[in-house]
């Protein structure tokens, strides 16, 4: 393992860090190869400074970034796809979560600093994948919280390989239904490569359309900061942030509806599962973690009111209490 070169990490800081503004400023732009700069960094948390460190390792041949802080039982958190990454989405929960945990946050393979090759990005692909990253680190067991399409990797890999985790939230969690609105349309979009690039592209040179397209995840309009919108400007310019994402939506819009729904193996799951969702979900609807919730024998469902698709971003501070909990539970 080495560590990594400076990388950006979230400017703006909530609520229990507003008595410390000499912390902000630590994020810089885009480096010269491409990637963001975030440095190690301390993160204040309860009166405390927690050390943040940005790291890479090589796995299957692969340099992957990552974030890590903490001592004591492993924790990864796995972010989203789309435009995401380990600081995007969790970037005010590792120092918190790290108070009692080792925690672990990789960039996922076609996301943020970590390499982008081009091959074909699938759920199953990055099932795969985190099983290497986790040999690659010498972790045999670990709790998993994923978001979003994180939320599927990491239940495919619970079905897959259960002696190997411990716990697993599950956050507004892809994989949990196969529905798609304006189904035909959806499939003909991500076939049409012109109709992808056209509002990347878009996007990517406005902030203004940026802050638009943000408010179909974020329920309330103040969360969507002018730090949160350049955080995810500077993703989109990285060279090559849109083939993942390309290639992954292509993969699972099908005609009869999304490819990856572990619907039918919910039973299977005997760990503690806990289902974090917000209430104006409009991505994936809080429906489908009730019905999941429902399925997974003795699991939790804690549905957050006043909150989108995003929700370890737009109700942090709930998210971390939830996951702190939840983890804390014999």
């Amino acid at each position: 393992m080495q560590k990594g070169g400076p990388i950006a990490f979230p400017s703006c800081f909530p609520k229990w860090t507003a008595c410390m503004p000499s912390v902000k400023g630590v994020h810089s732009g885009s480096g010269n190869n491409g990637h963001l700069r975030i440095k190690n960094f301390l993160f204040p948390y309860l009166g405390e400074l927690v050390a943040i460190e940005s790291k890479y390792i090589k796995v299957e041949g692969l340099n992957i970034h990552y974030l890590t802080a903490g001592e004591g039982s492993p924790v990864l958190l796995l972010h989203g796809g789309g435009v995401d990454s380990a600081s995007l989405s969790y970037g005010f929960s590792i120092g918190p979560i790290s108070h009692m945990h080792r925690v672990l946050a990789p960039d996922w393979p076609g996301y943020g600093n970590s390499d982008k090759p081009e091959i074909e990005y699938t759920i199953a692909y990055y099932i795969d994948f985190l099983g290497h990253f986790m040999d690659a680190l010498g972790l045999e067991r670990v709790s998993l919280v994923g978001f979003s399409m994180g939320g599927a990797i990491a239940l495919g890999f619970t079905l897959q390989s259960p002696q190997r985790v411990d716990k697993l939230v599950l956050v507004d969690s892809y994989g949990l239904g196969k529905e798609i609105p304006l189904r035909a349309i959806s499939y003909m979009l991500v076939r049409l490569p012109l109709l992808h690039k056209i509002p990347w592209m878009i996007r990517k040179r406005s902030r203004g359309m940026i802050r638009r397209s943000l408010r179909r995840a974020i329920y309330d309009p103040k969360a969507i900061t002018d730090d949160f919108v350049d955080e995810v400007w500077q993703l989109m310019r990285i060279p090559g942030a849109e083939r993942a994402v390309r290639s992954w939506r292509k993969d699972e819009v099908r005609w009869g509806g999304l490819r990856t729904n572990f619907l039918d193996r919910l039973n299977e799951i005997t760990l503690p599962t806990l289902f974090l969702h917000g209430m104006e979900d409009r991505l994936v609807p809080v429906s489908w973690a009730q019905r999941a919730s429902s399925l997974v024998k003795g699991s939790r469902l804690h549905a957050i009111q006043q909150c989108g698709h995003c929700l370890p971003r737009e109700k942090t501070h709930e998210f971390n209490q939830a996951v702190l909990e939840f983890l804390a539970k014999g």
